[in-house]
């Protein structure tokens, strides 16, 4: 029977255990990676995790007002570097989650920056009124997640996570409600998928096809007029095809939060039935005996938890103690 603690690989890349930190928001001064985040990763590195994925770094310099770390410019690569050599000390994996927030930050104008959208509808989620992106724009940003990604390779990171969930710009591309273009970015799936898989073409041209990428995907939208099930197939489908590692499968906030048990575990199997390729679950990963059982019955080999690691620092000690019985 396999473990959660079995050694395991997501292509190039080793885990100790099948246990991955998801990512989680991490605030910093000014976009740098500060001391308080360093102690932070550390200790999760310390308790055995098998991989950390860091929260979404900022791949643009126009956001980094905000408060979240970013790969902007080269500057940031010390901090960046002192932090994967926290995590390396422990032979713990850690992989750079790239990120454009977009519409999804409460306010339309920070640092005089007009928020781009795919198209000028309002985030439900903020009320924040965006600009449709000029197809100018569109190569910028894909160049500017490019540029990230190979900061984070010469950081030391092991892999990258494009984030294309929870209603962020690259999300939205996805999604009908936000998405209303008739251009080559707009309309049938193939289209509205075309922003993620030239971003992710754009980093392998960066980075080398021998440094890993994973990207983070919503399984649900959680409004009427979001991607539906026969879109996020399509969507992973065209990603295994181009070369991704990974697919972490993720979803908005929705009432399926609210049910028993991992939130997205139908989508994530019928994912990992339908591709050859590592499936990461995440939201609603709770119970060790429940991943357990998903492990030797299905195809998802791995899971990412956030909040449990939040609650009880000590959780891989209680998860060890639990193999054990």
């Amino acid at each position: 029977m396999k473990t959660l603690f079995d050694g395991a690989r997501i292509g190039s890349l080793s885990l100790q255990n099948r246990l991955i930190r998801s990512a989680v928001a991490d605030k910093t001064f000014d976009g740098y990676v500060d001391e308080s985040m360093i102690d932070t990763y550390e200790k999760l590195a310390s308790a055995g995790v098998g991989a950390i994925i860091t929260g979404a770094t900022l791949v643009d310099g126009e956001e980094k007002l905000l408060p979240i770390a970013t790969l902007c410019s080269d500057s940031f690569v010390p901090g960046h570097r002192k932090l994967v050599g926290a995590v390396h000390k422990y032979d713990v994996r850690i992989i750079a989650q790239l990120a454009y927030i977009g519409s999804y930050t409460a306010t339309g104008d920070y640092g005089g920056l007009i928020t781009l959208a795919p198209s000028p509808v309002p985030n439900l989620l903020t009320g924040t009124q965006s600009r449709e992106m000029r197809l100018g724009e569109i190569k910028l940003i894909q160049k500017k997640f490019a540029d990230a990604a190979l900061r984070a390779k010469n950081a030391g990171y092991d892999a990258v996570e494009i984030h294309c969930a929870h209603s962020l710009l690259l999300s939205q591309f996805l999604t009908p409600h936000y998405n209303r273009r008739t251009d080559d970015y707009g309309g049938p799936i193939e289209n509205r998928a075309r922003m993620i898989t030239e971003t992710y073409f754009a980093i392998r041209k960066a980075t080398g096809y021998d440094f890993p990428v994973w990207v983070k995907i919503n399984s649900t939208d959680g409004i009427d007029d979001g991607i539906d099930e026969d879109d996020v197939m399509c969507l992973c489908g065209l990603l295994t095809k181009a070369g991704v590692e990974a697919i972490e499968v993720s979803g908005n906030f929705t009432p399926a939060r609210f049910k028993p048990g991992p939130y997205f575990r139908d989508a994530a199997e019928r994912i990992a039935d339908e591709n050859n390729v590592t499936v990461v679950l995440t939201g609603g990963n709770r119970k060790f005996s429940d991943m357990t059982a998903m492990l030797n019955t299905t195809n998802v080999h791995f899971f990412g938890m956030a909040r449990p690691f939040i609650r009880e620092p000590k959780l891989m000690e209680r998860f060890r103690r639990e193999a054990e019985i």
